[in-house]
């Protein structure tokens, strides 16, 4: 447990318990950007983490022209109880952190991928409930991921392949089919975006808890007949090919 004050004193406080207790050999930098990132996050975030036991109207939406209400939703409600990871706006399957800077200040996490929005190198969906945000999903072409860019070089090109890189579903509306409903809209839309193959990444052995499948559980993807076609250390790659236009 650390407290202090301010931002600025959390910073320095985390920074020498890691000096003293963990000897850890991260960038200060990186350090101090992780202790600020999280001391802010829990400033931010809303504190509405109870699953509803039921939920309203849902509807499915591309962010492409409601992207303050993306922003929105990645400051104060999709990571609500989770401040560690509030930062990461969903940057990391486009641009992976380097080990020289693994924590990235959210600021510039949340200016990269709002710019990345705009103008349509990542590409998503939210899922409202009653009006109000309440899940993401990432579904943006291959081609626009960092992290992804070598898991299948023989495979299809990486501009005719969706990948669902990440959910995430607020806490409230979680085990209510939101995911599902973000996979088929991907999917469905998929031919219009000139794609031929909708890939995942699921983890193969995830955290035992809901936001340990933020690439989705294996079981979503078998549902809809994505077959494996690599296994990577971590994870696997699953895709299903979807017809074309006409």
């Amino acid at each position: 447990m650390i407290e202090a004050p301010d931002a600025d004193a959390a910073e320095d406080a985390f920074v020498a318990h890691g000096a003293q207790v963990h000897g850890w050999s991260y960038p200060e930098q990186a350090v101090r950007n992780y202790a600020r990132n999280f001391a802010e996050a829990v400033e931010r975030l809303g504190d509405d983490t109870q699953r509803r036991p039921e939920i309203g109207a849902l509807a499915v939406h591309p962010v492409t022209d409601r992207v303050d209400d993306w922003l929105c939703y990645f400051d104060h409600t999709g990571f609500a109880g989770n401040p560690d990871w509030a930062s990461c706006y969903c940057l990391e399957p486009h641009v992976p952190a380097s080990p020289e800077m693994p924590e990235r200040p959210w600021r510039q996490s949340r200016a990269t991928l709002a710019a990345r929005l705009r103008d349509g190198r990542t590409f998503g969906y939210l899922a409202y409930v009653d009006g109000e945000p309440a899940g993401w999903v990432n579904a943006s072409l291959r081609s626009d991921y960092g992290l992804y860019a070598d898991v299948d070089p023989q495979g299809p090109r990486p501009a005719q392949v969706i990948g669902i890189s990440c959910f995430v579903i607020a806490p409230p509306y979680r085990r209510h089919g939101i995911a599902s409903a973000l996979l088929d809209r991907a999917i469905a839309d998929a031919p219009l975006r000139g794609a031929g193959w909708v890939e995942a990444y699921p983890h193969r052995t995830p955290e035992p808890n809901d936001a340990g499948h933020f690439r989705g559980p294996r079981a979503l993807y078998d549902a809809r007949g994505f077959q494996p076609v690599v296994e990577r250390e971590r994870y696997t790659v699953l895709r299903l090919p979807v017809a074309p236009l006409g």
